[in-house]
């Protein structure tokens, strides 16, 4: 008996090791939008017949020259027996560009000044180009198109004269990274300033390196070590006062150290290793666009990969067209744009989008094609919102350790309240998520925050100011969350029960209308009536209101009385007369407006 299980054992041994074989390994396949299905049959090793059969079967009945999208991928995967990646255009070339290492080149790096207002920004750069942008542009030329190359040390510079932090995280927001460094610019003689803080928020939240100028030295007020003292508070330490930013000290009227400052670019440029492919079709970033009367659509647009020339078809988000002309900033006609040449390209069959990718494509007929799709699936779907979160829905992201870190952006009524929660927010963080205000100012709540939010996933606070209607709307737009408090208490205790997934319930204001007050009736045994011409929206009688004489909130209450044409009424719509009178307060006058809203309750998610 003994001898007979010891015989047994090796067979044993023998079905467990089979039993174990290690599963197939399924092949990764990446498609491209754009390819035809006769492309993707030869990608996948079977027949185009073989393949539009195998489809056929699936209930998708198409030509080998149908084009392939992700729902065809998914079916396609199975048929392949492999894993299958679907992407753009765009990021497929992207992708093939960075992975050919030995085809990749040092590109002149792309930079943006920024800063404060009248701080010399463009003084700078007209200094450095040394010729008189100022001049020309209060002049109209038409050719200025904010971006334009320098010549340094026998290596180009491309520089960016950005409008405004608004356009600098638009394009952020919407995916593309186009700069490379950012230059902000800060007087000497006036110090960090309100833009300057916006600027530095802007760049850190975008992850772009900063050096610093510090401008007009000349001035005898002026002080470079004061200006370096604020900035270390703002989170910019230099590099002479022990940290790790670049400064250089300047005059743009003199032309002082301008030639170091171009230094300081290539040095950090060198550093950060800025590489491009020129051997793949070209690839950029739209900066602008406009509609010339004459010319029809133009576009500024940045080249990070590839080499443009004249004759090539392209896409651009949903327009595409085929290059009948190339620019540089001085409208000179040029033959081909390289690696980061900024281009004004004529031939788009539109107007493009700022931050729209431009992309090279082999011919006008797959362009099209392109486009009619991305067009198509736009109208069958909603534009998809940026990937934002609440802080009712903070809780669950800690716990499902989808997020690190909760970015704020506080905007207060004084100074002092900025300060108190600079102190009071940060130490509410957690082990498992680290609470950071990445701008903080006094005043209303502005575009440029909604926009530094939408590009940073943060949430905006406002403590004793309130958001307009215009940037209530852009905040739906952009899908950011914006919440407006009168207690400081309220809003601390909101973020930590955030943190500890207990927030209460939340209160949200509802907007219904605006009416102006143009006319005031004193009426005996009835008081103070307001005559009122309804602006936009609807004032309700059931409304709470505040009263605003220019930006300042001077009462808010409740309406005691609605009337039309001597009637009262339940509400009164856009573009109708009405009369109202306010519960408690008497002190309006002509001019002012009455901003109806409505609060509504809800529990958190």
């Amino acid at each position: 008996m003994t001898m007979k299980k010891e015989e047994e054992k090796p067979k044993t041994t023998k079905k467990k090791a089979k039993a174990e074989k290690p599963p197939k390994v399924r092949p990764k396949i990446i498609l491209r939008e754009g390819m035809a299905l006769r492309e993707v049959a030869e990608k996948i090793s079977v027949r185009p017949k073989d393949l539009v059969k195998a489809l056929a079967e699936r209930g998708m009945m198409l030509d080998h020259s149908d084009f392939i999208n992700g729902k065809l991928a998914a079916l396609i995967a199975p048929i392949a027996d492999a894993d299958i990646e679907f992407l753009s255009y765009e990021e497929e070339v992207r992708r093939r560009a960075e992975s050919q290492k030995d085809a990749l080149v040092t590109r002149p790096p792309v930079v943006t000044i920024m800063g404060h207002v009248d701080h010399g920004k463009t003084t700078l750069l007209d200094a450095i180009r040394s010729s008189n942008l100022i001049e020309k542009e209060w002049g109209g030329i038409t050719q200025h198109i904010g971006a334009y190359r320098v010549s340094f040390n026998n290596r180009f510079i491309t520089f960016i004269d950005t409008p405004g932090h608004e356009a600098f995280t638009q394009l952020r927001a919407r995916g593309a990274r186009v700069t490379d460094i950012v230059v902000l610019v800060v007087a000497a003689d006036d110090g960090v300033m309100p833009q300057t803080r916006e600027a530095i928020s802007h760049a850190k939240a975008a992850g772009v390196p900063i050096i610093v100028a510090i401008n007009k030295i000349d001035k005898p007020e002026a002080s470079a070590d004061r200006v370096k003292q604020q900035l270390s508070k703002e989170g910019l330490l230099v590099e002479d006062w022990g940290g790790d930013i670049i400064s250089v000290d300047v005059s743009a009227k003199e032309k002082t150290n301008l030639s170091e400052l171009l230094e300081m670019i290539l040095l950090l440029a060198d550093v950060l290793e800025i590489k491009g492919n020129p051997n793949v079709e070209a690839q950029g970033v739209v900066l602008e666009a406009r509609m010339d009367p004459k010319k029809g659509p133009l576009a500024t647009v940045i080249i990070q990969h590839g080499t443009l020339s004249s004759g090539q078809a392209f896409i651009s988000g949903t327009t595409s067209g085929k290059v009948r002309a190339l620019f540089d900033e001085n409208g000179r006609l040029l033959m081909k744009a390289e690696l980061s040449m900024p281009v004004e390209i004529l031939g788009y069959s539109d107007v493009p989008a700022a931050g729209d990718l431009f992309q090279v494509v082999p011919d006008l007929e797959t362009a099209k094609r392109i486009v009619t799709h991305r067009l198509s699936k736009i109208k069958k779907e909603e534009p998809p919102q940026p990937e934002h979160f609440t802080l009712e829905e903070l809780f669950k992201k800690i716990e499902g350790s989808d997020i690190k870190e909760l970015s704020l952006i506080i905007r207060a009524d004084v100074q002092g309240s900025v300060e108190v929660l600079h102190d009071i927010l940060p130490p509410l963080s957690s082990e498992k998520i680290k609470v950071k205000i990445i701008h903080s100012a006094t005043g209303s709540i502005t575009e440029s925050d909604v926009l530094l939010a939408s590009a940073s996933r943060a949430i905006i606070l406002g403590y004793n100011v309130k958001p307009s209607q215009k940037i209530m709307e852009l905040a739906k737009q952009e899908n950011v969350e914006i919440r407006s408090y009168n207690i400081i208490y309220q809003l601390i205790e909101d973020i930590r029960r955030a943190l500890a997934g207990m927030l209460e319930p939340v209160r949200k204001e509802v907007y219904l209308g605006r009416a102006e007050i143009r006319k005031i009736f004193q009426i005996a045994r009835v008081g103070t009536i307001a005559g009122c011409y309804v602006l936009d929206g609807k004032i309700t009688r059931h409304a709470e209101v505040r009263v605003m004489r220019g930006q300042e909130i001077i009462h808010q209450g409740r309406i005691s009385s609605l009337k039309r044409v001597k009637e009262s009424v339940t509400e009164v719509s856009k573009g109708l007369e009405c009369g109202i009178s306010l519960e408690g307060f008497k002190d309006i006058q002509e001019g002012d407006v009455i901003v109806a809203f409505v609060t509504e309750i809800s529990k958190p998610a």
